[in-house]
């Protein structure tokens, strides 16, 4: 790794949401402390993303309410300048979100340096509100842009560490909930925040139930909204054999140590699918509003279901290559396109690698 001749003293981070973008956020931060190990590391955070990643070494985080508007950006502005003191500014802004609403929160961070987004990534005015931007480099996963932000500092992001700060009491509680018994681990965690971009319920039982007849245990996890309640519900009544109910049980510092404990995971493009493959667990990834090669776990995609393209040229009447990268195909019933024997044909490749010895 290259380091900058003139390493910042302090560095403040911009990435509130969501939970899976902020996980691609933690290699970018490795980086930073292997080449600078004592540079400043301040990160303005959404709350639930501030419990996900409260304790990592090295970072402060100040939350922002995104429901606070205004008024939480200029109390936001005293925070942080109470926090550099006769500084006054920080060295470096790295702007890694790209809405109208983050774009704003910008300006009440005082910083030299501001980099932001390439133009094809750009939205939101976005490009007023930074003086530097990251090189522009196409088809490449969300975790690579994001790494790309210490490249205008001298850096390359030249390994993908996670290290993600979970507790021993969190591996505590996930190891109290099902015993070692050599039986594999099929989780579902079956809810995205964009609905439309979530499964029904009856493919998910059948799949389970495939995944039972062989032998897994089969655990639903989610958290405790409404929608992942309902979901869970329904999965449950379709299927043969009950599975092990974790629905909103766990909290978000448990929930990478219950993901840990996984052989497989099963879910749509969704924060849990990029802390298991933070954590090292293999994704059975539902694709088909958006592309896993932008936004698929980003170690593995060999078990995901892509459908994708045919979504492309179902709903917008072109191919995959022919869309912006990072469009997203969010269509009612466009999930639908990824079938049940989908599913178990990627939940059978895993088998077979397995079998095979394959990591």
């Amino acid at each position: 790794m290259n380091t900058s001749p003139a390493p910042p003293q302090s560095v403040c981070l911009l990435r509130l949401s969501a939970l899976g973008d902020v996980t691609h956020v933690l290699p970018l931060i490795r980086s930073l402390r292997a080449a600078w190990p004592e540079v400043e590391i301040t990160w303005v955070i959404g709350k639930g993303e501030h419990r996900l990643l409260d304790g990592l070494p090295g970072v402060h985080f100040v939350e922002y309410d995104k429901k606070s508007g205004l008024g939480g950006m200029w109390a936001l502005r005293k925070a942080l300048k109470a926090r550099l003191g006769k500084r006054k500014r920080f060295d470096v802004l790295l702007q890694m979100q790209v809405a109208a609403r983050a774009n704003l929160l910008s300006a009440f961070i005082p910083a030299k340096l501001r980099v932001g987004y390439d133009k094809s990534r750009s939205k939101d005015l976005h490009g007023l509100f930074i003086n530097t931007r990251i090189p522009d480099q196409p088809g490449i996963h969300v975790l690579d842009a994001i790494g790309s932000f210490c490249e205008p500092l001298g850096l390359r992001q030249a390994e993908v560490v996670w290290d993600m700060p979970v507790p021993a009491e969190a591996f505590d509680w996930a190891r109290a909930q099902w015993p070692d018994d050599g039986r594999p681990v099929l989780m579902i965690s079956p809810a995205s925040s964009h609905v439309r971009r979530n499964w029904r319920p009856e493919r998910y039982a059948e799949l389970a139930n495939h995944a039972a007849a062989e032998g897994w245990r089969v655990v639903l996890c989610g958290g405790r909204s409404d929608l992942e309640r309902e979901l869970g519900d329904a999965i449950m009544a379709k299927m043969e054999l009950a599975p092990q109910d974790l629905i909103g049980k766990d909290t978000l510092k448990q929930l990478p140590a219950l993901l840990s404990r996984a052989d497989l995971l099963v879910t749509p493009d969704s924060g849990p699918m990029h802390i298991a493959n933070a954590m090292g667990t293999k994704v059975l990834g539902l694709h088909a509003a958006s592309n896993p090669l932008r936004s698929g776990p980003y170690s593995d995609v060999r078990y995901c279901v892509d459908r994708y393209d045919d979504a492309a040229r179902k709903f917008l009447g072109k191919p995959a290559g022919e869309l912006k990268w990072g469009t997203k195909i969010e269509f009612d019933d466009v999930m639908d396109l990824v079938t049940v024997d989908d599913a178990i044909a990627a939940f059978e490749r895993y088998r077979a690698d397995q079998t095979l010895g394959a990591r």
